[in-house]
């Protein structure tokens, strides 16, 4: 469920028109729903075992704003970079709930979470707990850590986004875990709390979740065995949502939950979980205005001022985004197919092929739906694109959470080298 709803002939977020914040911020812009945010986060954390901490997933949408919301609902936050974790502490989430995952921390990095008093470090590999252990003694710390094993489990999902198989770059080989848990226990610096996993993104079944954890509660037993304290288990995100409408809906978090609780039954551990797309994705729309729409030779093209450098999902995963019209349509109204692209010159500058939409032409809003994940944190300013606006609402209140970028300010992050100056 999600608070984007036709409201007197318009599509609102909450009880704000999408098309007079089209003309306070310009198009194309992110618009977030708060409504929304906290309803999935509620929905999601009331299915968990009590007590579970929830690290929203900073990849998934950085805006202040949105994890400003969610720290005042008791998130945490998940963080891949030193970038996000000051994001994270910026925007109120305690150190004390925040996990930092990925495959590439820089001791930079170590040192700026060790220093803020993390909850833990997801390592992936022997060198990054080499390189942890150093810069935890050189601070005088024992650093938290879990071990990020890979289970070798199909995730069923995007090969773009399944991280669970052992051909990916995530992870420690489940073969190799014990070996590697006994490495860790020889370093003075490091505290091992724990195991981690995560198999993948926009999961749809529970079936791979289900026997990745089962891998990894049956670990549990076998590392005490080998006299390793494992008192915690992040298990990842990865729920899916429903993008099309046609789709079968995913899991239910309540189906979820309980079978986590069953899995994991009668081992003492605290749980975490990583969910970003659950949280934001319905959350979000990405409000375009279209420029024209060209008769080619056999399709006919709706030409919008968003592109590939603003929401690159479908350029990049195939992904489906369902397309509405701001102006709500006539019931029986014509329904003509489009090929909706935006301005970037490639040719997989393309949000839908052959789509049915009601009929469009220039001026028109459309709103791309489920954009709130993995949308504006893509982006890029590439043709020399400047960033969409992001605006989020909560109720009748609305406001801009990020500026749009003025072409002043791509100019400002280049610098000309003296041998060029006039």
């Amino acid at each position: 469920m999600n608070h984007f709803h036709y409201k007197d002939g318009v599509l609102c977020a909450e009880d704000v028109r999408l098309d007079l914040l089209a003309e306070a911020a310009g198009t194309p812009f992110y618009c977030y729903s708060s409504a929304t945010l906290q309803r999935h986060y509620k929905v999601f954390s009331d299915a968990l075992p009590k007590g579970s901490l929830i690290a929203f997933s900073v990849k998934a949408n950085g805006n202040l704003a949105v994890l400003k919301t969610l720290a005042r609902l008791g998130a945490g936050a998940d963080v891949v970079s030193g970038g996000e974790l000051c994001k994270a502490l910026a925007a109120g989430i305690p150190a004390s709930k925040i996990v930092f995952s990925g495959v590439g921390k820089t001791s930079a990095e170590m040192r700026a979470a060790l220093e803020a008093g993390i909850y833990q470090f997801n390592v992936e590999s022997e060198p990054e707990l080499a390189a942890l252990n150093e810069v935890a003694g050189s601070l005088g710390l024992r650093a938290p850590t879990t071990l990020r094993i890979n289970p070798d489990v199909d995730a069923k999902t995007h090969a773009k986004i399944t991280t669970g198989t052992a051909e990916t770059k995530f992870g420690i080989p489940f073969t190799r875990a014990r070996e590697v848990y006994a490495h860790a226990a020889a370093h003075r610096h490091i505290e091992i709390v724990g195991i981690d996993v995560h198999i993948g993104s926009q999961i749809t079944d529970l079936e791979p979740f289900e026997a990745a954890f089962t891998r990894v509660a049956e670990l549990v037993t076998s590392l005490r065995a080998d006299g390793h304290s494992i008192t915690r288990l992040d298990l990842g995100g990865g729920l899916g949502v429903p993008y099309e409408n046609s789709n079968m809906p995913p899991p239910d978090p309540d189906a979820y939950g309980k079978m986590v609780s069953r899995v994991t039954k009668g081992l003492g551990c605290s749980l975490s979980f990583e969910p970003g797309r659950l949280i934001a994705a319905n959350a979000g729309v990405l409000v375009s205005r279209v420029i024209y729409v060209k008769q080619g030779e056999a399709k006919t093209f709706l030409i919008i001022d968003a592109g590939m450098n603003d929401l690159i999902r479908p350029a990049l995963y195939e992904a489906h985004h369902e397309i509405a019209a701001v102006v709500e349509p006539a019931v029986g109204s014509p329904r003509p197919k489009y090929d909706v692209v935006g301005p970037v010159c490639e040719t997989s500058d393309l949000f839908a092929s052959d789509r049915p939409l009601p009929e469009l032409k220039s001026g028109d809003l459309v709103a791309i739906l489920s954009a709130g994940a993995y949308g504006a944190v893509m982006a890029s300013d590439y043709n020399a694109r400047p960033a969409a606006a992001e605006v989020l609402v909560a109720g009748e209140h609305w406001g801009i959470v990020r500026p749009r970028e003025s072409y002043a300010d791509l100019i400002a992050k280049d610098r000309i080298p003296d041998w060029l100056a006039d």
